[in-house]
């Protein structure tokens, strides 16, 4: 029996047409439907249409509805392929991963480089890869790109031009395509802990932070006064915090006091976070602050606001992120 696939079209440059203002997304799905059923082999392909959107204008409330719209359609079909702009993508399978825990099918998220009306796009090469993905049986958001599909929760962009756009973050690829096929790594699937539930609350009141030399603690109680829950700061080397002259702890000292929540990650894109081991870190750990350990940046962002839409307490707040919820963190045991 065809396996049944259902492709949702947010937009993005893979749906992009050239107008006066640049490339913007134009296409349908209906109007690609030739291309979509070239890469689809045997499977029998349902459309939608999302949005459409450039990801730069995808905001929070577009995962909640995107999760509500694969969480009411997910027993009508084998797997879903999300059309998705590639600039924030990570973010959307970041949080998508959060919101669609335990989901027994699997949901790839794609995109582009080039338009699929470009003669030598990548479109169609990442669109196969989706749906043959999508058709695996195997549960879980991904991101498929450059013949290569990879934990939603694990996938970054880190290259603005070149087709192999993204990587997977201190994480194996759950597969590869090359000239045997699709080889799936199957030590790498999330095993389901319970039932599906789907979790769309969030709180978007995050702000990111990232050091520099000389930046003032001042900017912490900026954002403080105006109404932010919570800060993920991007730390240097494995999340060394200033503390003398500029001292920036004793302002997230202020704010953990005031029951704000404060995560520390590092600038650095692999290897992650250890606070525990220079003393620029011990004095942030001091001060309250929880560690990203080997989060991506889209995973660690949209996990805290995922967990601040669960809970406001912050004992149960620091319990969440000593979790690994869908794959997205390696804590130390």
């Amino acid at each position: 029996m065809n396996k049944k696939v259902l492709i949702i079209n947010t937009g993005g440059t893979l749906s992009s047409v050239a107008k006066e203002h640049g490339l913007t997304p134009g296409l349908t799905t209906e109007s690609m439907l030739q291309e979509l059923h070239i890469v689809a082999g045997e499977a029998e392909l349902t459309t939608q249409e999302f949005a459409s959107l450039d990801s730069a204008n995808i905001f929070p409330e577009d995962w909640a509805r995107l999760a509500q719209v694969i969480s009411r359609q997910r027993d009508m079909y084998d797997g879903m392929v999300v059309i998705h702009g590639t600039d924030t993508l990570a973010y959307t399978s970041s949080m998508l991963s959060f919101m669609l825990q335990n989901i027994r099918i699997p949901v790839v998220v794609t995109g582009s480089q080039l338009s699929i009306s470009n003669p030598v796009a990548d479109a169609m090469e990442n669109l196969r890869c989706a749906i043959y993905m999508a058709q695996s049986g195997c549960p879980g958001v991904f991101v498929a790109f450059n013949r290569k599909v990879m934990l939603g929760c694990r996938t970054s962009k880190v290259r603005s031009l070149s087709f192999d756009a993204f990587d997977s973050i201190n994480c194996e690829n759950v597969a590869e395509i090359s000239s045997i096929g699709m080889k799936i790594n199957e030590h790498m699937l999330q095993k389901k802990k319970g039932v599906f539930r789907l979790q769309d609350r969030y709180c978007p009141d995050v702000a990111v932070i990232r050091l520099f030399p000389g930046i003032h603690r001042e900017v912490l109680q900026m954002y403080a006064e105006n109404g932010y829950r919570a800060f993920y700061i991007e730390a240097f080397g494995l999340g060394g915090v200033p503390f003398i002259r500029h001292d920036f702890i004793s302002g997230i000292r202020g704010l953990t006091e005031q029951g704000m929540t404060v995560l520390v990650g590092t600038q650095c894109l692999y290897e992650g976070s250890s606070l525990d081991v220079y003393e620029t870190g011990r004095r942030a750990l001091e001060a309250g602050v929880l560690q990203a350990y080997d989060m991506t940046a889209e995973a660690a962002v949209t996990k805290l606001m995922w967990v601040l839409g669960q809970s406001d307490d912050q004992q149960e707040i620091r319990e969440y992120f000593q979790l690994n919820l869908c794959g997205e963190v390696s804590v130390p045991s």
